[in-house]
């Protein structure tokens, strides 16, 4: 069998899919990313993948999220909202003082596990999705720092600004068009790998999921007024539908396992670090539930080990 991870972006919501993988390693006594031989990740999910991928066990991952997101997500109030329509909520640099300081200069291909990270080229409108070397003609992605393709991927729109690679590419977050990964994962499974749809199995992991509440008058109030502050729901929704509707017509319903619980609309907001301990219990729930498929779907046995075809020299 082969085994797919998928962790979706939704900012500090990616504490819950950390507390998640942590509460299932802490019953597993062993690396969680060692059970899977492919982890994408979009955004948050993309760092969470990339820790994973170098070998941190979920715990520190989560560490992360409740020792520094109060510094990467400082709680303003006043004249500092109303420059948000100026331009990004939230400055880069203490995102990257964390990330340095948690994966300092290692790079991609330094990864125990094949990982595929999506971002977008701002300059040219394409997507742009780095790769370990999982394949002949992945020959570029296996070097680049891993901070630089976090920066990437978790540079959403509003939040923070473009993020540019050392060469000068403007990249921005993989959630404008994959934040739920779950059928690129699939994709590159069956398309790229070459895997038999009858052997692959994903666990998709959400950041928890609100039910869309447009009211009875949405078809009927078109506004910009009215859509500035739903369109984005709408977009995520959507998105996450097709992702899935992809993985479940290439593999079946049977093989995808995903786990996002619904959660009053409002609960929880991309940036509100208040919410880390609900987020992490919340976590600590649904893997409480969902171990005893996860022990005989996921984790009977380890994966074969990864062995790119192009290799970092010392």
């Amino acid at each position: 069998m082969r085994r797919i991870l998928s962790i979706d972006g939704g900012g500090i919501k990616g504490v819950f899919p950390a507390s998640f993988l942590a509460t299932v390693e802490e019953s597993l006594g062993d690396r969680i990313s060692d059970y899977f031989d492919l982890i994408v990740g979009t955004s948050t999910g993309g760092i969470i993948a990339i820790g994973l991928g170098l070998g941190l066990r979920a715990q520190e991952i989560l560490e992360l999220y409740q020792e520094h997101a109060a510094a990467v997500f400082p709680q303003r109030r006043g004249p500092a909202l109303v420059n948000w329509f100026l331009g990004p909520k939230y400055k880069p640099s203490s995102l990257r003082t964390v990330l340095e300081e948690k994966f300092a200069d290692r790079r991609l291909g330094e990864s125990r596990v094949r990982l595929v990270i999506p971002s977008v080229n701002l300059d040219t409108g394409q997507v742009y999705i780095y790769k370990t070397a999982h394949h002949e003609r992945f020959e570029l992605d296996f070097r680049s720092p891993v901070v630089d393709v976090a920066m990437a991927t978790a540079a959403a729109p509003a939040y923070f600004p473009a993020h540019l690679t050392p060469s000068g590419t403007a990249l921005i977050d993989g959630g404008v068009w994959a934040n739920n990964p779950t059928g690129m994962g699939v994709v590159e499974a069956i398309g790229v790998l070459g895997w038999d749809k009858s052997e692959v199995d994903v666990l998709s992991l959400g950041c928890t999921t609100t039910p869309l509440n447009l009211g009875p008058r949405a078809l009927r109030r078109m506004g910009l007024g009215y859509w500035a502050t739903r369109v984005m729901d709408i977009f995520f929704a959507a998105q996450s539908s097709a992702s899935m509707g992809t993985a479940y017509m290439l593999i079946g319903h049977d093989r995808v396992y995903r786990v996002s619980p619904y959660v009053a609309p409002g609960r929880f907001r991309l940036d509100d670090v208040r919410e880390i301990p609900a987020l992490c219990g919340l976590g600590q729930s649904e893997a409480r539930n969902a171990l005893p498929n996860l022990r005989l779907r996921f984790l009977t046995e380890r994966a074969q080990p990864f062995q790119p075809c192009h290799k970092l020299t010392t």
